[in-house]
């Protein structure tokens, strides 16, 4: 049995949903900010990483600038990547909520590691 955990992040973003869309849902987009290399084949992405083989993934769920589900391969049926754009009622402000699932004793890591990731989507977003 896992001991993996859902953990779930949450970013203010200064762009708008449907730009940050391209950047969590398509092969260029990803290869942008998140992996080193990312293709996709008959719906199954490949996600590359200094040189490693690659980690593959599929789109289980979406809605179109709204929410975007990976399942890794690798993993159980269980375990997903999520990208969620968010809209704050009262700003108005884009959000982007991540959830993931590590060790427990790994979040913390990983956190860091999402941290790190979305600073460079941001620089890419110019946000």
């Amino acid at each position: 049995m896992s001991t993996r955990q859902l953990y779930t992040l949450e970013f203010p973003v200064r762009c708008s949903p449907m730009i940050l869309w391209d950047f969590l849902s398509t092969p260029a987009g990803l290869q942008e900010w998140f992996a080193d290399k990312v293709d996709e084949w008959e719906g199954v992405f490949s996600f590359s990483w200094g040189g490693n083989p690659p980690d593959k993934a599929q789109i289980v769920d979406s809605d179109e600038d709204v929410f975007i589900r990976y399942r890794w391969l690798h993993f159980g049926k269980e375990e997903y990547l999520e990208f969620r754009i968010m809209q704050t009622e009262i700003s108005n402000q884009t959000v982007l909520m991540i959830s993931d699932f590590a060790e427990k004793n790994e979040i913390k890591d990983q956190t860091q590691l999402w941290k790190y990731q979305v600073k460079e989507l941001f620089h890419r977003l110019g946000a």
